[in-house]
């Protein structure tokens, strides 16, 4: 005798991350973005890791589609900051890297370098290698000796020992290098990666950001100005925070909610040639007089400007600081 199945009275409880899935996907019509706080609450509850991960695929595939909001990125932000728990560390410039290079040597690394020894305190942060075919900074910190940090305690001392510190995102938003380690897995980066340059988690003076696709760096304005933050925004060389002398760049800037805009010419009469292969001892070597680079002289003291511009020079003496900067580094 067969027994018969029981069947299932009761409608299954909604799971209660699903109605932040159902704003972003629920059709051309229907769809909208997220409210600021219901981005605080949404990225609240994938900090919490209290959502299934059908639901972590499909909200930032959602989100990569409909592009990210102002208000969405201030609310993820501040739901991040609300369980950072970082200590007071007195940092005036935030420099996020994540993107790599591929073109040319992340000459940034030697702008970070020389404003911190003249005293700029720099936090550095990134998500890893991620991409095949590029140059990370977390492969040059050696070479380049850069403090590699794994907790604040660390950082600040490196802070202290050297006004420049890197620390791995994995190490202060796990969950965050997860969603970003997804790439593999989803085909298509998240919006995490483009997150992760405006949070700013030990609240710099100010902060830098590139953002390589074009219409993106208004929405990064933006959502860091809603934060109230001091932010500057820019197409870097690659994705990263350095400026491409052999292009014009537009500064896209935020002062206490205030937004300002700023046109740097080129620097170069002529674009330069792409290098064969990338070698990162050239970098060491340049540092020490030993070599010559036409394009990586520009790119860093340029970046160096930028760095310079952000915390309150103009243009013309955030230039002249630069190049006296770096003419008088220690070898």
């Amino acid at each position: 005798m067969t027994t018969p199945i029981a069947l299932v009275t009761e409608t299954p409880a909604e799971h209660p991350f699903a109605q932040f899935v159902r704003i972003l996907g629920k059709g051309k019509r229907g769809a909208r973005s997220l409210t600021r706080e219901e981005a605080r609450q949404a990225m609240g509850m994938l900090l919490d890791e209290k959502v299934e991960e059908a639901q972590l695929g499909a909200f930032l595939m959602l989100l990569r589609h409909k592009e990210e909001s102002p208000e969405e990125l201030a609310g993820f932000t501040e739901a991040l900051r609300e369980r950072l728990h970082a200590p007071a560390l007195q940092v005036d410039i935030d420099w996020p890297t994540y993107a790599g290079k591929k073109r040319h040597l992340p000459w940034y690394l030697l702008a970070a370098k020389c404003l911190a020894n003249n005293g700029i305190r720099i936090f550095m942060h990134g998500g890893g290698a991620h991409t095949a075919g590029r140059l990370y900074t977390e492969q040059l910190l050696g070479l380049l000796d850069i403090p590699l940090c794994r907790d604040w305690q660390a950082t600040g001392a490196a802070l202290d020992a050297k006004g420049l510190a890197f620390m791995p995102l994995v190490d202060w938003a796990p969950q965050l290098q997860r969603m970003i380690d997804l790439r593999n897995t989803l085909g298509l980066r998240s919006p995490i990666h483009s997150l992760a340059r405006i949070l700013n988690p030990l609240s710099a003076s100010c902060g830098l950001q590139s953002i390589f696709h074009p219409g993106y760096q208004v929405v990064h304005r933006d959502a860091s100005g809603l934060l109230g933050d001091r932010a500057i925004v820019i197409k870097g060389d690659g994705g990263e925070i350095e400026v491409n002398p052999d292009s014009p760049s537009h500064l896209y800037g935020t002062d206490g909610g205030q937004s300002w805009d700023e046109e740097w010419p080129m620097l170069s009469a002529q674009r330069h040639v792409k290098p064969a292969t990338l070698e990162p001892q050239h970098l060491l070597a340049f540092w020490r007089g030993e070599s010559q680079d036409s394009y990586g002289q520009m790119a860093l003291i340029s970046t160096m400007a930028l760095a310079l511009r952000g915390l309150g020079e103009d243009r013309d003496s955030a230039f002249a600081k630069a190049q006296t900067f770096w003419a008088n580094r220690s070898l």
